[in-house]
């Protein structure tokens, strides 16, 4: 009964010539249940033979895939099943958006257990290269008379920038991970390859005279976001938290802050979650400032919803709403900012750039050593001596001065 011979065992399944080699098969029973033939393929008997014999061994053990999955199939399953009952609504989004903009096009037809790293390089090298604008039909979604670019034939070239290519590679490698762990592949061919890190632009933070200056602009036009912009500059507050914060996270008695919640936008929805991280679910002491800064904007808040009546739609109970007591939008916040730093004559620094400046003027405010440092610590920015010897400086002390005076009188 010698396998090798051309002659075969019972229920052997044949070994016959096939193309340039040989080819056998071996029934099996699918996932579904279903009984099916399994192929194995190879340039001799030999070979054929041990590839029969493992299938053989694996067709013992269970259920047998006899058709290997594309990444688009593995993909859909891993967003579906994996990422999203798993993952933060957010991180959804992203590799939602990752998966059908930029991996699917170009990978999705290819098989799962075949993806090379080659595959791989020459799609990133692709991606850099392909107008997304013409791709994903932008242009021509526009109402007829306002195309302008690849739907009327004037390609824009709007390729996707160093961070878009490194979140592509970043999604597929997270999703081959997974394959990894169900043993549908035994290697992760996106994280053997390189790309270019997406270049920082390095801004110089404001000094304690510019942020003096953009508070005490936003606080003489009556700024309904003045006790925000206090926050953020004082207590290295995200954006996302500055936004999340109720009413119940301020307790005026003790004078602290308690940072559990923010917004995100995610997709379509905005959302109100408690924040993840263990350490930030700590009180924060506040100082005078952002006392009074808060009271002020309670007074603000107050008269907004005495204007709206009954078109008042506040239901988290927001210190930050829009003038229906609605969210406002994390990324509203970002532009409100830009905007107010031209306004009052500064040089634009981005909102997240703000927490550099935080220290430096917590000195200039004579905020307690003590109480700077569990506000430092919770933006995790290190005390330097520089600030110290900045904050003695006239500028500063005029910088507090005004900003004082624009509040009506206290620091």
């Amino acid at each position: 009964m010698g396998g090798m011979s051309g002659k075969r065992g019972n229920g052997e399944g044949s070994i016959y010539p096939y193309k340039n080699g040989y080819a056998a098969y071996v029934w099996v029973t699918k996932p579904d249940g279903k009984r099916a033939r399994k192929y194995a393929y190879g340039k001799t008997r030999e070979e054929v033979h041990d590839k029969w014999l493992k299938l053989h061994a694996e067709a013992k053990q269970g259920p047998v895939q006899t058709a290997h999955r594309t990444l688009a199939s593995f993909l859909a399953y891993w967003l579906d099943s994996i990422v999203k009952p798993n993952l933060a609504p957010l991180s959804y989004v992203s590799y939602e958006g990752y998966v059908r903009l930029y991996i699917g096009p170009y990978l999705g037809a290819k098989r799962l257990d075949k993806l090379t790293v080659r595959d791989v390089r020459e799609w990133l090298t692709k991606l850099a290269t392909v107008c997304q604008c013409c791709a994903q039909g932008k242009d021509a979604k526009r109402e007829p008379n306002r195309r302008k670019c690849c739907a009327v034939g004037d390609c824009c070239e709007s390729h996707p920038s160093r961070r878009v290519i490194q979140g592509s590679r970043d999604a597929l490698r997270a999703a081959l991970t997974h394959a990894i762990a169900e043993e549908e592949i035994s290697k992760n061919v996106a994280s053997l390859v390189k790309v270019p890190k997406p270049r920082r632009r390095r801004v110089k933070p404001w000094s304690v005279a510019e942020a003096g200056q953009f508070l005490t602009d936003a606080a003489a036009r009556d700024d309904h976001l003045f006790a925000a912009w206090v926050l953020v500059l004082c207590l290295g507050l995200r954006r996302g938290e500055v936004l999340g914060l109720t009413w119940k996270s301020v307790d005026f008695e003790t004078g602290e802050l308690y940072v559990d919640h923010q917004i995100q936008r995610a997709g379509r929805q905005i959302l109100h979650r408690e924040t993840k991280t263990e350490d930030s679910d700590d009180f924060l002491p506040l100082p005078a400032l952002c006392l009074k800064a808060l009271r002020m904007r309670r007074a603000q808040q107050l008269g907004d919803w005495k204007a709206a009546g009954d078109l008042w739609q506040d239901t988290h109970g927001l210190i930050f709403t829009t003038k229906y007591g609605t969210p406002i939008e994390p990324g509203n916040l970002t532009r409100m900012f830009a905007l107010r730093a031209r306004r009052a004559g500064l040089r634009a620094t981005p909102l997240r750039n703000t927490r550099h400046t935080c220290s430096s003027l917590l000195v200039a405010l004579k905020v307690h050593p003590k109480v700077a440092q569990r506000i430092l610590r919770h933006s995790q920015i290190a005390m330097t001596m520089e600030v110290y010897a900045e904050a003695s400086e006239e500028a500063v002390r005029a910088a507090i001065g005004k900003l004082s005076d624009a509040m009506g009188g206290t620091g």
